[in-house]
């Protein structure tokens, strides 16, 4: 949500609704409005108790009221991993957020229709799924930004940052990979963040894609 700047977003079936969104809206965009999707009735449930308005429905078939409204910002937070492919999950609710049962081309589409023109949509994919989420985006997304989050210097990327605008003309651009974390390993029981990442987290500060 730190790479989001809008007027009016819609999230989409993410298991984190709720209390870092609401913080995330009150300290960087005080008159930002948020909707919430999510089909899980526990994980929606939560958000409302963190004070979102969230809507209860499968993207595939989200009620008729949401589907005559555009946004400036989507987000979504996709099912990490391909049918058969998924790591195992303690619950059923948390193995349905990781496991694609939706196809992720219908995620990009069901995005792509709740943007305004030259709306935002931004992603946050495993980096094995990067292929499978450019190749689901419709014709109408354009002007894309990869940005790989690198846990620590040296080492690859689990996952990145998929940015995106409706109509956009702009050339691909893959930027630096973004460090998560200081040092080679986590050597103590404490945060280890970067100072970047540590103001993204606690104040709210933004993720800027170019550096």
């Amino acid at each position: 949500m730190t790479s989001i700047s809008a007027t009016e977003a819609a999230i989409t079936h993410d298991a984190f609704l709720g209390g870092r969104v609401k913080a995330w809206q009150q300290a960087r965009v005080p008159k930002l409005s948020i909707i919430g999707v999510e089909r899980q009735p526990t994980y929606a449930a939560l958000a409302r108790r963190n004070g979102l308005e969230v809507v209860e429905a499968d993207l595939a078939a989200l009620p008729a009221d949401l589907r005559q409204r555009q946004f400036h910002h989507v987000f979504f937070n996709p099912p990490y991993f391909k049918p058969g492919a998924r790591m195992s999950s303690p619950g059923e609710s948390r193995e349905a957020a990781r496991g694609e049962e939706t196809p992720l081309a219908a995620w990009a589409a069901a995005a792509a229709k709740r943007l305004r023109p030259k709306g935002m949509l931004t992603v946050i994919p495993r980096a094995e799924r990067l292929p499978d989420l450019l190749a689901a985006l419709p014709a109408t997304m354009g002007s894309v930004e990869v940005l790989p989050l690198q846990p620590r210097q040296g080492r690859a990327a689990q996952l990145v940052l998929l940015r995106a605008r409706k109509d956009g003309r702009a050339p691909f651009r893959l930027c630096a990979p973004r460090v998560l974390h200081e040092g080679a390993d986590h050597g103590q029981d404490a945060p280890d963040y970067t100072p970047e990442v540590t103001a993204i987290l606690l104040n709210a500060a933004p993720l800027r894609f170019g550096g």
